[in-house]
């Protein structure tokens, strides 16, 4: 199993960026997906999930309403689509894939990582 993140970048304030996630091996194991994102100092924060049967979401209250998360099957692909971006926003973001739960804010209990992808947003 792999996963690949990718569309980071640098971006003012208020600005939008979309990430995706692609996938390959046995993807058809996961229960769930989710982005989570870790700023320098701090620990590994739950942001957004997204249920791979149903596709049914789950949002961190700090990102409700500005961020979207959404899966294509058909591409065994997740993005994360971030609207009106806020300086406390920049961190690294991880996808993850868990096996064992369809839903839950621990990183512990996600079973494979992507490398991650930096998110800079200036003020």
């Amino acid at each position: 199993v792999q996963l690949q993140a990718s569309g980071g970048g640098v971006v003012q304030a208020g600005g939008s960026l979309r990430l995706s996630c692609a996938t390959s091996g046995r993807t058809f194991t996961f229960r769930s997906m989710a982005w989570f994102r870790q700023a320098p100092g701090n620990e590994r924060e739950f942001v957004a999930r997204v249920a791979m049967s149903g596709g049914t979401t789950a949002y961190a209250d700090s990102v409700k309403g500005r961020f979207t998360a959404s899966r294509d099957n058909a591409k065994n692909t997740v993005f994360l689509q971030m609207n009106s971006l806020k300086p406390e926003d920049t961190a690294v973001y991880y996808c993850a894939a868990s096996i064992k739960v369809a839903f839950s804010t621990t990183p512990s209990f996600y079973d494979y990582w992507g490398q991650g992808t930096q998110v800079t947003v200036s003020s």
